[in-house]
């Protein structure tokens, strides 16, 4: 009898050893599969930045010329001792040829001298206005200064456009080529640093275009937004969690909350168009407008992800602070809402950082115009970074390529440093039970 019990019972074991094999086998396959979904997408990541940071690194150098610049009275048309609006109308850009053909004193001839002069940008006068503005004093004096090149310039220089002048897309001459490798071999010619980037805002000359408008109008529209959804947000996940009756009027509009949160972005520009700028007639391309409608959309995102951090504080709390006398405000306001706000913050994150996204609903409300001035305040004309770098890739110039890329890298920047305020205020406030 123990024989067989004992027959009958090394299959069985065998068996289940078998099937045990099987499931670890399988459990290690679906591990493996699922690592390598994450480096795959992680490689596909790494790919897009690296993509984006090599095309866009290069904005932020620009290649200049030096020369020495004699600020003649005569030529900037203005007679010594000028108020600033005669000193803001002289002739800069002149100046700034005679510079150049200053250094190729063989050059006579009208043409060659206008194909020399095309190798300066058109933003050249407006370093020397600057600075005589800064210092009228330099009038009569002579300065060796550092002068923006053109963008076809630029682009030859930083490998972009062929040297060879027969090659198909090359921009410049035979001799505009020989007056930069001369410019090169006298180390006057160089990439430097371009500041115009970083502290200007949008031009339709790429050597002028910068960031900077569309990073203040980005700052205005989400400053807009947290300072409208957060508490606007809060409050309404609050009252819907904690103090509404459960009937089929707050059941209503759970419903319309979750659907407001898949509405497309830009059906909420149509309702900013139609509200914000019919109605209420407030000013197009302005950051307030786009605040507004950024708040309507981002709004559903912050109350469901708060009604979830509310959920997620345990029963006990509540029960322990009705226990010990507290109403049923100072409940949520001292225990429940301190627990639950790590989870709306980040909540809050993820509304702030799809409305730092977007361009299709402010599209609507008209934040695409061409705005060179940089914004003072929510209320003065502005585009935002998603926009501008819609603008950008528009274009048909090709230095206007990198600066696309370098407006993404800047925007993903804004996008980090915003991130990871919140992150830091999240795990300020963070508690365990």
């Amino acid at each position: 009898m123990t024989e067989m019990v004992e027959q009958t019972s090394a299959p069985a074991a065998e068996a289940v050893a078998s099937r045990l094999k099987r499931r670890y086998a399988a459990e290690r396959r679906f591990q493996f599969r699922g690592m390598a979904a994450i480096a795959i997408a992680l490689g596909f990541l790494a790919l897009l930045l690296v993509s984006i940071v090599s095309k866009g690194m290069t904005a932020f150098t620009q290649t200049q010329i030096q020369v020495e610049v004699t600020f003649d009275a005569g030529i900037l048309g203005v007679a010594p001792g000028a108020d600033k609006e005669a000193l803001a109308a002289g002739d800069y850009l002149g100046l700034a040829k005679a510079a150049l053909w200053a250094r190729f004193p063989d050059v006579t001839g009208r043409v060659e001298r206008r194909q020399m002069a095309a190798l300066l940008s058109p933003s050249a006068g407006d370093s020397l206005r600057e600075m005589v503005q800064a210092d009228p004093s330099l009038i009569g004096a002579t300065r060796k200064v550092w002068l923006p090149a053109a963008d076809s310039v630029d682009m030859t220089n930083k490998g972009f456009l062929p040297r060879d002048p027969k090659v198909e897309g090359a921009r410049l001459n035979e001799a505009q080529l020989a007056w930069m490798g001369t410019l090169e071999t006298g180390n006057v010619l160089s990439k430097r640093f371009n500041w115009k980037f970083i502290t200007s805002g949008d031009s339709r000359d790429p050597t002028q275009a910068g960031v900077w408008g569309a990073v203040v109008g980005s700052f205005y529209s989400v400053l807009v937004t947290l300072l409208l959804s957060f508490p606007l947000g809060v409050a309404t996940a609050v009252y819907l969690e904690e103090f509404a009756p459960k009937n089929r009027w707050t059941d209503l509009i759970e419903v319309n909350i979750n659907n407001l949160a898949a509405v497309p972005s830009i059906v909420f520009g149509l309702l900013g168009l139609a509200v914000f700028l019919a109605v209420f007639g407030l000013p197009r391309s302005a950051p307030m407008v786009g605040g507004l409608v950024l708040t309507l959309m981002t709004l559903p995102t912050i109350i469901i992800a708060a009604r979830a951090a509310l959920k997620a504080v345990p029963p006990s709390i509540r029960e322990a602070a009705l226990g010990m006398g507290s109403s049923k405000l100072q409940m949520v306001t001292d225990h429940v809402l301190p627990l639950a706000l790590p989870g709306i913050l980040t909540g809050t994150i993820l509304g702030m950082a799809r409305a730092l996204g977007e361009s299709a609903p402010l599209l609507m409300i008209g934040m695409v115009a061409f705005i060179v001035d940089i914004p003072g305040g929510p209320m003065d004309p502005a585009t935002v970074l998603p926009v501008q770098v819609y603008l950008w890739a528009d274009s048909s110039e090709r230095a206007f390529v990198e600066k696309t890329s370098a407006a993404i890298i800047v925007l993903l920047l804004f996008l980090a440093a915003m991130n990871l305020a919140a992150i830091l205020l999240r795990k300020k406030f963070e508690r365990r039970w």
